[in-house]
Parts: C-alpha cells; structure tokens; sequence
C-alpha cells in the first residue's frame, strides 16, 4: 500500500478504520523531506499500519485541531481516535518497533 495524501475533506474518514500514521508535514520542513521515502518505504513493507500524509500549510485547520506546533509530527490513530504521537524526525527502525508496539 503507498502513502495516502490526505486533506481536510477525507481526513476523517481515512483514519476512522484500523491503525492510521499521519504524517503531518510541510513542504519547506527539511526533516519532513528526509521522513518521506522512509514512510514510503514502509507503507510497501508492511500492512499493519495505513500511512497517511497531511500539508499543514494546506490544511491548518486539522493541524490546530490536534495541537501540532513542530514538523514533522506523526500521530497514531486507531479507529479514528488519537492514540501516540511522535515529533520530528525518526529512523526506519525506530519506526518500525513502533509499529510492533501497536
């Protein structure tokens, strides 16, 4: 499964289901920049988690709703409820013990 790029308008019903990371972003954010081939690598490698990809510049308003001030952020959701967050950059493996820990 690849990154899913997600907006205002599907936010909701994209994470409402399963395990979901949002990887909330900004295009001039340099870490934001290095995350990405990482969670696209990840999104092909495994199937427990459903990744996600937010814009904060092009969607502010989910970004104030759950309170994320520093790029890159990554919440867990499971079943449309927010459950961990992570700020700013993580390796591969770093990742991945957390995605075992869901």
């Amino acid at each position: 499964m690849s990154v899913i790029k997600a907006d205002k308008n599907n936010f909701s019903e994209l994470v409402k289901d399963g395990i979901t990371l949002v990887d909330f972003y900004a295009d001039w954010c340099g870490p934001c920049q290095m995350l990405s081939p990482i969670l696209n690598q990840l999104s092909e490698s495994q199937s427990k988690v459903k990744i996600i990809k937010l814009n904060v510049d092009e969607d502010t308003s989910v970004a104030q709703e759950y309170g994320v001030m520093s790029m890159p952020t990554m919440i867990i959701f499971k079943d449309g409820k927010k459950y961990d967050q992570k700020i700013g950059l993580m390796r591969k493996e770093d990742l991945e013990i957390w995605f075992n820990s869901l």
